[in-house]
């Protein structure tokens, strides 16, 4: 019997990051033509820099698959300095779209820089820890040096401002840092002493606090703070448990605002009902599973920690775009996964699954040798 230097990814993970990539696609092109004809003249025009990002994406996920996970330990400190400098640069000359700085323009693409900044807090942080072992349950050594970069970097996301990927990355964080064995006791100190820190930021903008009032109760000021939600809760409510149908949203028709990006899943949630909403949420469960499962059988801390940061990362969004569409939590503009129309976060998201399969490929190489020496003690 042969053994593979690499062993089989997990074809149920992947096959779930395709559908949801290509649900994605005929989604976007629904919900976006009416802009697309209006701004444009073609109705193929989000869709087509979809595709185009997509297959960017798909190239990315195939490389990382196929580097082996451990290979990223070396490159952390790298990425960490690269996205510093990319933040500093976005505050001084990137393009203010709808009054935030968080943006490359270049040739027509948008660039966002934060989407590299996931990334590389993930590899970053999965690395510094497995590297300190036992001196990580040490605060001064282990917790402190990493709280005071993450708020370096939090700062920085702040100023753009980006509320909702500041609360991406402090999850990703506190993943990492409980999956890498910090001491619980000084991470729930910690945390009480930055409770009335992350209220005042959340509150301290009016726009915040008129994004907060509409959520409690968007009908209010329905023709203001309380429109984008109200015109989301109509999709959903017109949708029904069936749905209108494909390509028959009528919110999509300049009701609703982002309805090709943020609020993608109301448009789902009109044109395909609850069994469409439903649907799509258990295929998410699905990824999830599959990259939990991946991320808890490596023999690896580094492995663990690094599978468990892209899985928070995936569900962190999920959970913030779908509570902010349904009006169970404030509108953060934060994406929907694989779904929403936007280069930086599918590309993101297609080579984060990428590792993902790599982890599962070592988890699948170990027992396929496993399994050989058993079969050779027979």
């Amino acid at each position: 019997m042969t053994i593979s230097t690499r062993g089989r990814p997990d074809y149920l993970l992947l096959f779930v990051t395709i559908l949801l990539v290509g649900f994605g696609l005929v989604m976007i092109f629904s919900a976006s033509w009416p802009k697309a004809v209006f701004n444009h003249e073609t109705p193929w025009y989000y869709v087509h820099r979809q595709g185009l990002f997509a297959s960017v994406g798909l190239l990315f996920m195939l490389i990382c698959m196929n580097i082996p996970f451990r290979v990223w330990k070396k490159a952390g400190p790298l990425l960490l300095v690269t996205s510093l400098l990319l933040l500093c640069l976005v505050l001084i000359g990137g393009g203010n779209i709808n009054g935030a700085t968080r943006w490359f323009v270049i040739g027509g693409f948008n660039f966002q820089p934060t989407e590299f900044t996931k990334f590389a807090i993930i590899v970053y942080l999965s690395a510094l820890i497995s590297k300190k072992g036992e001196h990580f349950r040490s605060f001064k050594k282990g917790l402190l040096p990493i709280i005071l970069m993450i708020g370096l970097i939090l700062l920085l996301v702040y100023l753009q401002p980006d509320f909702g990927t500041v609360l991406i990355l402090l999850s990703i964080t506190c993943t990492i840092i409980i999956v890498g064995g910090a001491d619980l006791r000084q991470l729930f100190t910690l945390s009480l002493g930055l409770v009335p820190v992350f209220i005042y930021l959340a509150i301290n903008k009016s726009y915040r606090l008129r994004r907060i009032s509409s959520f409690l109760n968007p009908f209010d000021d329905i023709s203001d703070s309380g429109y984008q939600l109200s015109q989301s809760l109509y999709a959903m409510g017109h949708g029904g448990f069936t749905g209108t149908g494909l390509g028959l949203s009528v919110q999509k028709l300049f009701y609703l605002p982002e309805a090709h990006t943020d609020f993608i899943f109301a448009i789902v949630g009109e044109e395909l009902g609850f069994i469409g909403t439903f649907s799509l949420v258990i295929i998410y469960f699905l990824y999830i599973w599959r990259g939990f499962t991946a991320a808890i059988k490596c023999n690896d801390l580094f492995g663990v920690m690094l599978g468990m940061g892209v899985i928070t990362l995936i569900f962190t969004q999920f959970v913030l775009n779908i509570g902010a569409v349904t009006g169970s939590l404030p509108i953060t503009g934060v994406p929907l996964p694989f779904i929403s129309y936007g280069g930086s976060s599918l590309i993101l998201s297609m080579a984060c699954t990428g590792i993902l399969l790599s982890i599962s490929r070592d988890n699948n190489r170990k027992r396929q040798e496993l399994d050989h020496i058993h079969k050779k003690q027979r």
